[in-house]
């Protein structure tokens, strides 16, 4: 009996992984712990005297399946931004920047020479990311080069979403009081999450519903108000 006691307590490592596996909120440790309860699965598998199922799980149940699934999820929670080619090079420049910084002088350089709606388009970015990192989702900018390839791209599922210069804002909007950028997307889970989490100033959002022109969708949603007048008409 004392002899068997080292499977009885593989057995048990099961149920106990199972269970962390479905008490998981992020995807990725999911995943491991889903290769754990396969390699458990097959360990035990071996033990009991059934080496084609322990290699079946082994091969299939445990390295294929978490090949598969590695990939619907890294696509799955990734949100696909468009973006203008000139928006994008802001951000790129910024970045390198930012990773060249190497004294003071060069920080305050980075900190003050962005113009106002670059500053306003950094700050939605690093919005968004830190919303997306919350849910476990990645941003991946996907490049156009006009406001109609953009449009395209939605209507046709290429992207999640675009950001844009907002041109329901004045011609010379006042950066600390309304957002210059409108966020338009089909999802309505990310236009949810969107306008529950990222801040009222960060930007417009603007919901696209499936089959329906941006415009329309613009026209139909409410214009960009500052605090004063939303108290105020």
């Amino acid at each position: 009996m004392m002899d068997d006691a080292y499977i009885y307590v593989i057995t048990a490592l099961l149920p106990l992984s199972a269970l962390m596996v479905v008490v998981q909120k992020n995807p990725y440790h999911a995943l491991v712990i889903r290769g754990i309860l396969g390699a458990v699965a097959a360990l035990v598998y071996a033990v009991l005297g059934a080496a084609d199922v322990a290699l079946t799980e082994a091969l299939v149940g445990t390295m294929l399946a978490i090949t598969l699934y590695a990939v619907a999820v890294r696509s799955s929670l990734n949100m696909r931004l468009g973006i203008l080619q000139n928006d994008l090079a802001v951000l790129e420049a910024q970045a390198e920047l930012s990773f060249k910084r190497t004294s003071r002088a060069s920080s305050r350089e980075v900190t003050e020479s962005p113009h106002p709606s670059s500053r306003a388009l950094l700050e939605l970015v690093d919005h968004l990311r830190g919303l997306l990192k919350k849910h476990h989702m990645r941003l991946e900018f996907v490049p156009y080069a006009d406001l109609q390839a953009m449009e395209v791209g939605l209507q046709e599922r290429d992207i999640h979403a675009f950001c844009v210069y907002d041109e329901r804002v004045s011609p010379k909007p006042d950066y600390d009081e309304f957002p210059c950028y409108g966020i338009m997307t089909r999802i309505r889970r990310l236009y949810d999450l969107m306008q529950a989490e990222l801040p009222i100033l960060a930007a417009s959002l603007t919901y696209v519903p499936a089959g329906e022109s941006t415009f329309t969708a613009i026209h139909a949603s409410k214009p960009v108000l500052s605090p004063t007048e939303e108290v105020h008409p």
